[in-house]
C-alpha cells in the first residue's frame, strides 16, 4: 500500500508527505518538482510555454510508473484527482489520504508564493482556491481518509498520516 496525498495547492501535500515519507522509511514524491526536474522547467514555465494539457499529460505519465507500487508516499498536484482515471489506477495500492483546509486558511498560509501556482496567479487567492475547492471536492470525497489540517497542528497532521500505513509495508520501488 502507498499513501496519495490529495488537496488544494498550498494545503502541505509536500511538506506532509515528506514527513511521513521519512517517519515510515518510504521514498516521496512530489509529483510537481519530479516533473519540473524531468522537464527542465518550472510548472509555470511549463504552463506558459505549453499548456496545462501538456502538463497534465506529464502527470498521467508519472503516475502510470506508479501503479502497482507499494511503500511510496505520494503528493501529486492539486488537480492531479480530477483528472479521469488516475486515481482508479493507483487506488489497487494506494490509500488516498484529502488534505482538508479551507480556501482561506490555504491562501494564507501561501503568502508570497502563491505566484508560482500557475492557476492562482494574478487572481484573488480566496476566491480562485474557492472555484478550485468547488471543481474538485466530488475527486476529494472519493479519498479513503481526510485530515483536517486546520484543526490539527503539523505534528498531529503527520502522525495522522503516518498512521494510516499499513504495518510492515516498506519502501520497495
Amino acid at each position: 500500500m502507498s499513501l496519495v496525498l490529495l488537496g488544494l495547492p498550498g494545503v502541505g501535500k509536500t511538506t506532509i508527505g515528506a514527513a511521513v515519507a521519512r517517519r515510515l522509511g518510504w521514498p516521496f514524491v512530489d509529483f510537481d518538482v519530479e516533473i519540473e526536474r524531468r522537464a527542465g522547467m518550472t510548472i509555470s514555465e511549463l504552463f506558459s510555454r505549453f499548456g496545462e494539457a501538456h502538463f497534465r499529460e506529464l502527470e498521467s505519465g508519472l503516475t502510470d510508473e506508479f501503479v502497482g507500487r507499494v511503500g511510496t508516499v505520494l503528493a501529486p498536484g492539486g488537480g492531479w484527482a480530477v483528472q479521469p482515471g488516475l486515481m482508479d489506477r493507483l487506488r489497487p495500492t494506494a490509500k488516498f489520504v484529502y488534505l482538508r483546509a479551507s480556501p482561506a486558511v490555504v491562501a494564507a498560509r501561501m503568502g508570497a508564493g502563491q505566484a508560482s501556482r500557475p492557476l492562482l496567479d494574478g487572481l484573488e487567492p480566496v476566491a480562485a482556491l474557492d472555484r478550485l475547492l468547488l471543481a474538485r471536492s466530488h475527486a476529494y470525497a472519493r479519498a479513503d481518509a481526510v485530515v483536517d489540517t486546520e484543526l490539527l497542528d503539523r505534528e498531529q497532521v503527520i502522525r495522522t498520516v503516518a498512521a494510516l500505513a499499513p504495518a510492515g509495508v516498506g519502501g520497495i520501488g
